[in-house]
């Protein structure tokens, strides 16, 4: 290759990177504005969920009557404790499974 076709071939490569860089920094054209803000036809689209800073609007009714949160709190409570008394129940029974011979293990199975 001679001088003038690298150059010619460098020039064409950094022709090449400079467009496909502008070309990502692009707007795309169907957003642009065409004509005055009063020619602007497109519905204008609402979304289901709110702003990010928008807080819901306050409640008429509670949530929960006292009486119904009382009841699932209770039941909680004995379902906590519930697991609580059988993880413990099974941490000791693995205990005693280490504590003895394997032959007195296999037996009471």
């Amino acid at each position: 290759m001679s001088g003038v076709q690298q150059n010619r071939a460098r020039a064409g490569v950094a022709w090449l990177l400079v467009t496909l860089a502008l070309g990502g920094c692009s707007t795309s054209i169907s957003e642009m504005p065409i004509g005055s803000a009063a020619s602007d036809t497109r519905p204008t689209e609402t979304s289901a969920f709110l702003p990010v800073n928008a807080l819901p609007p306050e409640r008429d009714e509670a949530a929960m009557d006292p009486a119904e949160r009382a009841k699932v709190q209770k039941e909680l409570v004995a379902a906590r404790d519930h697991q609580a008394s059988a993880a413990a129940a099974k941490g000791q029974g693995q205990a005693n499974d280490q504590n003895q011979p394997q032959s007195q293990v296999q037996a009471a199975k």
